[in-house]
């Protein structure tokens, strides 16, 4: 009698097993499922790098450090102008910083003038210091 009872205490430990082991493939299964029907959503930084060209990125940059309070609204309205298909033209430095000011922020950005002289490329200030 004692080795029924440990056979069928043997069969029901392996029975729970495998249950487990159903179990957490069917998890994992479902886990996997919902990750794929989840679109993968584009972080803002992907979204406006598509849309930013030439040095639109200096010019954002720039205003973030000026005005870090509006910057994520405005960054969230170009993103969903962006997703609305309302936006679909590239955005340089020039148009960025002038869209900006029109939305009253008066971004201020660090300009130099640089020319070349003899292969190197110097700034107004360095050629007025040569002169004196």
């Amino acid at each position: 009698m004692s080795g029924d009872d440990e056979l069928e205490r043997l069969k029901r430990k392996k029975i729970q097993e495998i249950q487990r082991r159903m179990a957490a493939q069917q998890a994992m299964q479902a886990a996997q499922a919902a990750a794929q029907e989840k679109p993968k959503e584009l972080g803002n930084d992907k979204i406006l790098d598509g849309i930013f060209g030439d040095r639109a990125w200096e010019v954002w940059r720039a205003a973030k450090e000026q005005f870090p309070q509006v910057i994520p609204q405005v960054e969230q309205i170009l993103v969903d102008g962006v997703k609305q298909g309302k936006i679909a033209q590239r955005i340089d430095g020039g148009s960025l910083a002038q869209f900006l000011r029109q939305v009253g922020l008066p971004l201020r950005l660090n300009t130099q003038i640089r020319y070349a002289e003899h292969g190197e490329l110097k700034t107004l200030e360095q050629k007025l210091r040569s002169n004196e």
